[in-house]
């Protein structure tokens, strides 16, 4: 049996669903009422993020230090100081509006989707194009875009806590006699639904009311004003950064008190002591921080991987376990029809995708065989909601689904056998159905004959099916049946089992129907395995990241996904069903590998048991009864492409691309901005603990005041400035994912970072006090010395402690350091800025210790960057 391709929609025309609006008439609608966005955060005005960087309280002691040198008339440090104030505003200020701006762009390219009726035809389009008059397509998982009065509806349960506060979801039905074009805005009850309100079960059509700020969700946003929150790692940073501030204080103050014991004046060594503390402390921290997060977003963005809340950043640098699911996650997610199989006969379909053409092959080939066929693949076909979508020219590309892959795939495969479901449902209407939902696992529709008799279809899972409560065939034909489903399960495929009946007239309610029918047969469809996924979880696994496959489908055909992508079943050596799972509590689940059969709250069971394991855990889904599970892991991952709006929103994560390998990439992210900020910090406290250490071991070797004030934030600028912000942009190590991911409980100083600190601190002052004293010896400058010496030693453990060499690709970190060492130099051979810091030029005998003292303390981070 072959039959040429064609469009076959499975959707009968006349059921309550318009045209919709045309295009012309949605512009139209569009520039008169505004997109359907609720009001946006007001942006913050720069005076605004001007004052609360000077509100800092390091910087507030600078200011008062900038007052304390204008009063004694040291007007070079005041001016000094000013500086320093203002560059580090400028750079906060612009940190974070760049911050700000990545984090509008993932806002953008995250924002969620309708499916409206433009011209005739579903569309899908970006939520803020909804118009008033729009009819708008609801099914299990959207997020309803906008309010509206529903004109259709079908076992419609929808969740209004967001709106109502109500927690218990609520039924829906249509407005009695209500057609499109007589909604009234403003109308609230059982017949309404409103924005941002969650489908919860079956479908609806609704004609949008009210839009954007007019839609309740925007009038409820009004009343709002949203603060941006600290992420754990910046919470914790900033205790760090109290703690390292009153430590610097309390050195200050002992330098303080040392230089005044030295006979120095008190206005100097005021001002030396404040400047010491602030240079001591690496107050940039926040800002690099935030900006490394945000850039960390923006990359992943580039790899189809968008961040939706900022700390999931962070914590995908830690995750252990990825649970994942099978269909389109590990598998293609472009199902095709394979196999039939009916107790009169079998079949083999040809042809891959959704295109709708290929050959039938029935054994044995005789009229009853091929009519078995045909009737299993008619009410496959009719038992449904998809739509074939044929490429549009001038491209030549393939055909896709619109709705469920598997009930799409089943369109095609009746195309394949001579039915079109148009036709089919213009003869036989739909009037009612009972939608599929994941505790049932089967659907039903209801059709009328032209005789007046109902025809019942039903679709489901073999084990929803193949039971005394709804088939009323011998034990021998569904045993048969059974024995069947789970060979082809094991085979890989994924099993529907199809079913029928005739009522004298409609049952009330619409599942009383579901009693008592035929058996036409089992249908087999093939999801080829991702061929990326086998290499990506063995990735996943030389990463130290332990794959899990939670799944709803049969415990055969997850077995068989699992041992051709390479998922070890673990301890346990066989999958675990949700069955199991109900009848009590498994006795270790971190040792199952494979789950199948899984309900909502089984999933979410599985993600609790890991966590409370002491795994961080990263979990994958695409339905709303994946919505619990993903909200519960400490990186929930939803598909963008096929995963529903419910499943988005609840998500960390979105992945653009709907591969696995996007979340590998996004770990691998997650990774480098971890290392890189503990590599800034390494690298500013050394530099700071070098600075207090100088200024308290330098009188010893007989330097009165080892470095005046503005000498001090100099090397602070240069050190923490442009070079503190090119380490947060650094590439990932090239270790990063072949080694175990950092336990979540580790401090941000932990794994020695500490001791590494002290050792570079120690390394970066013996050097430079070596060079100044070493040019001291025969009477040249050695403040100056001491001041190029000690920015140098730091710029080199800045160049020790980079990754990857050369630079080329990633030629910040290198640019930054030269512009500072330039700068460093300008301190010493521009006349107008040696004046003002109280330096003077060194002879080329007197460049060579500094350059030395820089490459041995290069050589030093070099050494321990990895320990």
């Amino acid at each position: 049996m072959t039959t040429p391709a064609k469009h076959s929609p499975a959707r009968p025309p006349g059921t309550g669903r318009s045209a919709g609006l045309s295009s012309s008439e949605a512009a139209l609608r569009l520039e008169r009422h505004g997109p359907n966005v609720i009001a946006s955060v007001p942006s913050i005005p720069l005076w605004s993020r001007v004052a609360a960087q000077l509100r800092d309280p390091l910087v507030l002691v600078l200011l008062a230090a900038v007052l304390l040198t204008l009063a004694t008339a040291d007007y070079p440090d005041a001016v000094v100081i000013g500086l320093v104030v203002v560059a580090n505003t400028a750079v906060g200020v612009a940190q974070e509006v760049r911050a700000d701006r990545a984090v509008e762009a993932l806002g953008a390219l995250s924002a969620p989707g309708a499916l409206v009726v433009r011209d005739g035809t579903e569309r899908q389009v970006p939520a803020a194009a909804v118009v008033p008059g729009d009819t708008v397509v609801l099914g299990a998982g959207d997020i309803v875009a906008a309010d509206g009065r529903l004109v259709r509806a079908e076992a419609l349960l929808v969740d209004e806590s967001t709106a109502t506060g109500e927690s218990v979801p609520v039924d829906k039905t249509a407005a009695p006699g209500a057609v499109p074009g007589d909604a009234d805005p403003g109308t609230t009850g059982p017949s309404t639904v409103l924005a941002g309100t969650v489908v919860v079960r079956g479908r609806g059509v609704a004609e949008v009311t009210a839009t954007g700020a007019e839609s309740t969700l925007g009038q409820v946003a009004a009343q709002l004003r949203p603060r941006s929150r600290a992420t754990p790692l910046q919470r914790r940073l900033a205790g760090l950064g109290r703690v390292l501030a009153a430590v610097a204080v309390g050195l200050s103050v002992v330098v303080f008190g040392w230089g005044l014991a030295r006979g120095q004046g008190f206005e100097l060594m005021a001002v030396t002591a404040i400047s010491l503390a602030v240079a001591a402390v690496p107050e940039s921290l926040p800002a690099v921080v935030t900006l490394s997060l945000a850039l960390g977003a923006q990359r992943m963005a580039a790899r189809h991987a968008i961040v939706r809340h900022l700390p999931a950043v962070e914590t995908l640098g830690s995750v252990t376990v990825l649970a994942t699911d099978k269909t389109g996650t590990l598998t293609e997610g472009v199902m095709f029809a394979e196999r039939v199989w009916t107790p009169a006969a079998s079949a083999v379909l040809s042809g891959r995708g959704y295109r709708p053409a290929g050959a039938v092959t029935v054994v044995p080939d005789d009229v009853a065989g091929r009519l078995a066929i045909r009737e299993v693949l008619r009410a496959a076909a009719l038992c449904g909601d998809a739509s074939l979508v044929a490429p549009q020219p001038p491209d030549d590309g393939d055909w896709s689904a619109l709705g469920d892959p598997t009930e799409a795939a089943l369109l095609a495969a009746a195309a394949k056998a001579g039915v079109d479901p148009a036709e089919e449902l213009t003869a036989g209407p739909r009037v009612a159905e009972v939608p599929f939902d994941s505790a049932r696992r089967r659907m039903t529709t209801l059709h009328r004959r032209p005789d007046g008799r109902v025809e019942v279809l039903l679709k489901g899972a073999p084990e929803a099916v193949l039971t005394t409560d709804v088939l009323a065939e011998p034990p021998a034909i569904t045993s048969e049946a059974m024995a069947e489903a789970a060979h082809l399960a094991a085979r890989g495929y994924r099993v529907l089992a199809i079913a029928a009946g005739v009522r004298p007239d409609l049952p009330e309610p619409a599942e009383a129907a579901e009693r008592g029918l035929r058996l036409l047969g089992l249908v087999a469809l093939e999801d080829p395995p991702k061929a990326s996924a086998g290499a990506t979880l063995a990735g996943c696994r030389e990463a130290g990241i332990t794959p899990v496959l939670i799944t709803g489908d049969h415990p055969g055909t997850a077995l068989a996904v699992a041992q051709r992508v390479g998922i070890p079943l673990g301890a346990a050596g066989r999958a675990v069903t949700g069955g199991e799972l109900a009848r009590g509590p498994v006795a270790d689940p971190t040792a199952v590998r494979v789950f199948a059969r899984t309900s909502a709250a089984q999933k979410l069971d599985i993600v609790r048991a890991w966590q409370e394991a002491g795994a961080v855990t990263a979990m994958t889904g695409d339905g709303v009864n994946d919505g619990p599970a993903l909200r519960r892991a400490d990186i929930g991952v939803a598909m963008g492409h096929r995963g529903s709006e419910v499943a988005r929103q609840a998500a960390d994560l979105v992945l653009a691309d709907d591969e696995l390998a996007t979340v590998v990439a996004a770990v691998e992210e997650g990774r480098r901005v971890y290392d890189n900020i503990r590599r800034f910090l390494l690298y500013a406290m050394a530099g700071g603990a070098a600075e207090i250490l100088v200024m308290l071991t330098g009188p010893a070797f007989g330097m009165a005041l080892p470095l005046l004030a503005g000498q001090i934030l100099w090397i602070n600028l240069l050190t923490h400035g442009l070079t503190g912000v090119a380490m947060g942009a650094e590439p990932a190590s090239p270790d990063a994912m072949h080694r175990p991911p950092r336990p979540p409980e580790q401090q941000v100083l932990g794994d020695g970072l500490w001791q590494r600190v002290l050792l570079l601190g120690a390394v970066v002052t013996a050097g430079s006090l070596a060079a100044a004293l070493w040019v001291d010896r025969d009477g040249g400058p050695a403040q100056s010395t001491l001041f190029l010496a000690l920015l140098a030693a730091q710029l080199g453990v800045c160049v020790g402690l980079r990754e990857r060499w050369p630079a080329r690709g990633h030629p910040f970190l290198p640019l930054a350091v030269l512009a500072s060492a330039g700068l460093g130099l300008a301190a010493l051979y521009l006349p107008a800025l040696a004046g003002l810091l109280h330096t003077v030029p060194l002879s080329g005998a007197e460049l060579l210790p500094v350059g030395a003292v820089a490459l041995v303390s290069a050589a030093a981070a070099r050494a321990v960057r990895r320990r």
